[in-house]
């Protein structure tokens, strides 16, 4: 990404960094949060929403899995929100359900 200046997946290469950060044999979640953090940080300054969604369904998986339910559900419902198509991608699909599961 660096050598070739191609910067239009940043967000989803933090993103799955963030995942890697949680399957590694010691999970580090406060890497992982970080790094989903900086997804969504990307994502916005690119205005790039499906890598965002994404981004926003990693650290809602994370701050559920810590308690923190009602922010995981806060970001995600925002982000979900804003299409009004697609509907049957894999992506919104998995971001309805979870927001099922947290109880939107």
């Amino acid at each position: 990404m660096e050598t070739a200046r191609e910067r239009w997946c940043e967000a989803e290469v933090n993103r799955v960094a963030g995942e890697i950060a949680l399957l590694s044999p010691e999970p580090d979640a406060a890497k992982a949060e970080a790094y989903f953090e900086h997804a969504l940080a990307v994502a916005r300054q690119q205005q790039a929403k499906s890598w965002e969604l994404r981004a926003s369904m990693s650290l809602a998986r994370l701050w559920r899995s810590q308690g923190k339910v009602q922010q995981a559900r806060e970001l995600l419902a925002t982000v979900y929100g804003w299409f009004t198509e697609g509907f049957d991608t894999r992506d919104l699909k998995e971001a309805k359900a979870l927001l099922e599961e947290l109880g939107t």
